[in-house]
């Protein structure tokens, strides 16, 4: 597979998950949208100014991997 990030991420839609700030205007958010036109390929960014404009980009089977060692290592159920 070519590198992730040469895929064109234009008309992208990002999901929010957010939590761990106040709300409002300062929520805390971490935004995950898929890469059109790529099977099973997503971006990840961070919704605060300081991030602005920084993703990374994951396969699926690379998200599913940190997600289950992520809900392990933190003793999370689902």
């Amino acid at each position: 597979m070519s590198s992730l990030y040469n895929l064109p991420i234009e008309g992208a839609e990002f999901q929010n998950f957010c939590g761990g700030n106040l709300g409002g205007e300062h929520e805390s958010c971490v935004e995950v949208g898929a890469i059109p036109g790529a099977t099973s390929v997503f971006a990840l960014r961070d919704n605060k100014p300081g991030g602005a404009g920084i993703e990374l980009r994951f396969t699926k089977a690379e998200l599913d991997d940190f997600a289950r060692g992520w809900v392990k290592k933190q003793g999370l159920a689902l």
